[in-house]
C-alpha cells in the first residue's frame, strides 16, 4: 500500500504469513511493512542476538535502510515485546504502537502467568527442547500450540500450518526460536531500566487481548498500562491466543480506527 508506514511484527510459532488477512485492509491506507523476525521465516538465524533490544534495532535497521524515521507499529506475541523495546529506545519515532495478547516482560507481573503457559520454562531450559523437538517433530509442538491456544477450531488450516512449518524445519529455526524464550529475563531487565530512565512511554498505545482459551483477556491491556501513560483498548472477542487468524476484521478495524487520524 501507499501512506504512513505501519509496521507488523509477528509471534511464535508463526512468521510474517501471520497477517495475511489484515493487511489487505491496512494496506488500503497505509504503506505496510511485515517482516519476518531475527531467526524465524525467512530470515537468517544466528547464533545470539535474541534479546528484543537486539531484535527490535534489527527492525530499526531495516526502517533505517528503507528512509523510514517515522511510523506505527504493532506486535502480537513475541512481536509485542520486541515492538515495546523498539518503541522504548526510539520514542520520537514511533507515532502510535499497538500490543496483541502478549505481556510486557519487566511490568512486575509473571509474563507465563505462573505456569500456565507451561511452555515458556520448557523452551528455556538448555538443550531439553531441542532434544525433543528437532530431527522431524518440530510439526508436534507447533500443531500442539495452534491446536490448544486459539479458541476456533481449525482458525489455521492445513496449508497455513505447512507454511509455517516450513520455515520452522530450517536448520537452526528451533533453536532461534527457544532462544528467544531464554532471553526472557534479560528482556525484563532491559525493559525495567527503560522505564525506570526514561519513564513510561507517551505514545498512545492500543492493547488487545483474546477473550477466550489462552488469550491473555485484560492482562494485555493491564501489563500495558503499567509501562505506557497512554494506554487504551480491551478484549478480542471470541479469540483465543492467535488473534490476527481467528478474527482478523475485528482487528483490522481496531487497528484501522486507532491508527487513522
Amino acid at each position: 500500500g501507499e501512506g504512513f508506514p505501519l509496521v507488523l511484527l509477528h509471534g511464535i510459532p508463526q512468521t510474517c504469513h501471520e497477517w495475511r488477512y489484515v493487511m489487505p485492509a491496512l494496506s488500503k491506507k497505509f504503506r505496510v511493512i511485515a517482516p519476518d523476525l531475527r531467526g524465524l521465516g525467512d530470515s537468517s538465524h544466528p547464533v545470539s542476538g535474541y534479546d528484543k533490544k537486539t531484535m527490535s534495532d534489527d527492525i530499526w535497521r531495516l526502517l533505517q535502510s528503507l528512509n523510514i524515521d517515522s511510523f506505527f507499529l504493532v506486535g502480537h506475541d513475541w512481536g509485542g515485546p520486541t515492538a515495546f523495546s523498539l518503541a522504548a529506545q526510539h520514542p520520537e519515532a514511533v507515532k502510535k504502537l499497538a500490543i496483541l495478547d502478549v505481556a510486557i516482560p519487566g511490568d512486575g507481573a509473571d509474563f507465563s502467568q505462573n505456569g500456565r503457559r507451561w511452555h515458556h520454562p520448557l523452551f528455556r531450559t538448555p538443550d531439553l527442547p531441542e532434544a525433543l523437538f528437532l530431527g522431524g517433530r518440530e510439526h508436534l509442538i507447533i500443531n500442539w500450540l495452534f491446536d490448544n491456544y486459539g479458541y476456533l477450531p481449525n482458525c489455521i488450516g492445513e496449508e497455513d500450518r505447512k507454511e509455517y512449518l516450513r520455515t520452522y524445519v530450517k536448520p537452526g529455526a528451533m533453536r532461534a526460536m527457544f532462544s528467544i524464550y531464554r532471553t526472557l529475563p534479560q528482556d525484563a531487565e532491559d525493559n525495567a531500566a527503560m522505564i525506570k530512565a526514561n519513564g513510561k512511554l507517551k505514545m498512545p498505545v492500543l492493547a488487545l487481548g483474546g477473550d477466550k482459551s489462552f488469550g491473555r483477556g485484560m492482562e494485555t491491556l493491564e501489563s500495558v498500562q503499567r509501562m505506557a501513560e497512554n494506554a487504551s483498548g480491551g478484549l478480542v472477542p471470541n479469540s483465543g491466543h492467535w488473534v490476527t487468524e481467528e478474527q482478523p476484521e475485528f482487528v483490522a478495524k481496531a487497528l484501522l480506527d486507532f491508527f487513522n487520524p
